[in-house]
């Protein structure tokens, strides 16, 4: 579905994006987890053709992305960091305003705006101006917008950023359906919870780069299974990785501090390669 061929983008001398490669299969859930700076909003940018590569190409439905091809928009939808909403207009007035930008009239229009609003459960408050929604549910129709189009692809900027947790699984359930519809995913993100409940494929990110690419289960199993996390003598917090339960109780053995004895996730993982915490 998407090729990423040897992409480069640099600002000056700022590279933002060095030399990435990726392949994402149609119908996945592919998140790309990193800090902020990472580079994930520049790449997410390119393969919407709204920045153009230094160097390389992106290859979508076998097609080159560009900011002049139409055909390839019709096909994509983008829910960005900021609220895109328009909050003079009501929720369904957000939606009618949408499908006009993509040229659905009529009868196509009337119908597709219905079917959003049952899916979203929005129906009973679809006359609610959007500036009375709260944050939670403002980033709600911000996704719903992105289907107006009925996109094969849509891409996720941080889409839960801010909202509570309540929200935030509500928002992860509608995404998993959109999902299980055969729409492909591509979703950034620096909250490892959600990468590791959404997405088949993760792409570990820094520095402009994807440094590491797999499933979370085999991204924490090659690391090991079981963490351990203690104060050494400098008062500073380690982390031990093992594979079998047997070995990290045997390694806390010969501790005589204070330690946690926990499964790896996939902060564990990023730390280990980068050294820093996600945030």
């Amino acid at each position: 579905m998407i090729e990423i061929k040897d992409v480069t983008k640099k600002y000056g001398d700022f590279t933002a994006i060095d030399h990435l490669n990726l392949s994402i299969e149609k119908g996945s859930f592919f998140g790309l987890l990193g800090p902020n700076g990472a580079g994930k909003t520049t790449l997410i940018k390119m393969l919407v053709g709204l920045l153009k590569p230094s160097s390389g190409n992106i290859i979508i439905k076998k097609q080159k992305m560009s900011r002049d091809n139409t055909f390839l928009k019709n096909k994509i939808s983008i829910v960005p960091q900021h609220i895109n909403l328009d909050k003079e207009l009501s929720i369904k007035e957000n939606l009618i305003f949408s499908a006009k930008l993509y040229k659905i009239k009529g009868k196509e229009q009337e119908k597709r705006v219905e079917e959003l609003l049952q899916f979203s459960e929005f129906k009973a408050i679809e006359n609610k101006l959007s500036k009375k929604l709260s944050g939670g549910m403002q980033r709600k129709l911000m996704i719903v917008k992105a289907l107006v189009n009925n996109p094969e692809i849509i891409f996720l900027d941080e889409p839960t950023v801010g909202i509570d947790v309540n929200n935030r699984r509500k928002i992860w359930n509608m995404l998993k359906i959109m999902n299980d519809m055969g729409k492909t995913i591509i979703l950034t993100t620096h909250y490892i919870e959600e990468a590791e409940y959404l997405c088949d494929k993760i792409g570990l990110m820094d520095n402009g780069k994807i440094f590491y690419c797999d499933t979370s289960d085999h991204l924490k199993n090659n690391l090991g299974k079981f963490t351990v996390e203690h104060f050494n003598k400098n008062k500073i917090t380690e982390y031990k990785y093992f594979h079998t339960i047997e070995e990290a109780k045997k390694y806390v053995n010969t501790l005589s501090d204070h330690y946690i004895l926990r499964n790896t996730n996939l902060e564990d993982v990023f730390y280990n390669f980068t050294n820093r915490k996600v945030q």
